[in-house]
């Protein structure tokens, strides 16, 4: 029986999971695309990954009604098998897998794309994804305050109330509070620009990782024209990131304009320019679940709390 395992790992630890797979040779435009199996309840997503020791599959499902029953918007489980037999090896939960793993790729980028004092987040969004996405970033930029904006006041309270147990300077704030940051992440499931892109200070970095759909974003075209730009993928990110395939298809931005993905920003061959904003959109992808998950698997081995290990 393939083993259930829990998901341990620290923020830190899953970025640096991310790192060593990219600086292993892993080349993030080669990883199959996820399909999107549309439901009367929502949508189920299948992604599938392999890299050399390892394969996996995460069938996660989304359904945007979850939240008002209670229920998590993202559900689903993550497979893991051995690379070269493809024998199960360990089951995880997906929505913690995804819960993790993204806000790691956030963290990831920002090493390179945020000011190394960055201090000030102003975050989007009061969900568990911002709530990763706080911890992820204290592990790799020395925060001192958060402003949270969210459509909500009870959630935006309670995640600056969890801000400041951590030490941190938390209020709630509203959208032009953008114009303060070191830092902007936006995490939400909005469909249109959540704050206008021209208030954005040139010193900051910007993360949009809410939306994996082509007709939706979460910054404005102002944003995108005015910022150097990074994905994890081009062709993803051309295929599924509405906060470039809009502008691009209005004639804003071109195709030939640069788009450095997260290897060349991982591997150092990407420009990082400091006299403009700096903005980073994720869709999420199978290769990060696959190294987060194999990473969470070999610490368990370590410990030897893999059922039928030795």
């Amino acid at each position: 029986m393939t083993p259930t395992l829990p998901l341990d790992l620290t923020p830190a630890q899953a970025v640096a999971a991310l790192a060593d797979a990219l600086l292993g040779g892993l080349n993030p435009e080669l990883c199959p695309p996820r399909a999107h199996v549309p439901l009367p309840a929502g949508e189920l997503l299948l992604m599938p990954a392999a890299d050399g020791r390892y394969a996996g599959v995460k069938a996660a499902g989304v359904v945007p009604t979850n939240p008002g029953r209670g229920l998590p918007r993202i559900t689903g489980s993550y497979l893991l098998l051995d690379g070269p037999t493809l024998q199960p090896l360990a089951l995880l939960d997906g929505a913690a897998l995804t819960a993790l793993r993204t806000p790691a790729v956030t963290a990831l980028a920002m090493r390179r794309l945020a000011a190394p004092e960055a201090g000030h987040l102003v975050l989007f969004g009061a969900g568990p994804q911002a709530y990763g996405h706080l911890e992820a970033l204290r592990a790799v930029r020395p925060l001192t305050g958060v402003t949270v904006v969210a459509r909500s006041a009870a959630p935006a309270e309670a995640l600056a109330a969890h801000a400041r147990m951590l030490g941190l300077t938390a209020r709630v704030g509203t959208p032009e509070a953008v114009a303060d940051a070191d830092l902007v992440v936006c995490c939400t499931t909005a469909h249109s620009p959540l704050f206008d892109g021209r208030l954005v200070p040139a010193h900051a970095a910007v993360a949009a990782v809410g939306s994996h759909r082509p007709d939706a974003r979460e910054v404005d075209t102002a944003l995108v024209v005015r910022s150097a730009r990074y994905v994890e993928a081009r062709a993803v990110a051309l295929r599924e990131a509405g906060d470039l395939v809009i502008p691009l298809a209005a004639g804003a931005v071109t195709a030939g304009e640069p788009l450095a993905n997260l290897s060349e920003l991982v591997n150092g061959t990407a420009v990082v320019p400091g006299d403009r904003p700096r903005f980073f959109k994720g869709v999420g992808m199978a290769w990060q679940d696959l190294a987060v998950a194999a990473a969470q698997y070999e610490a368990h081995l370590a410990r030897g709390s893999v059922p039928g290990s030795t």
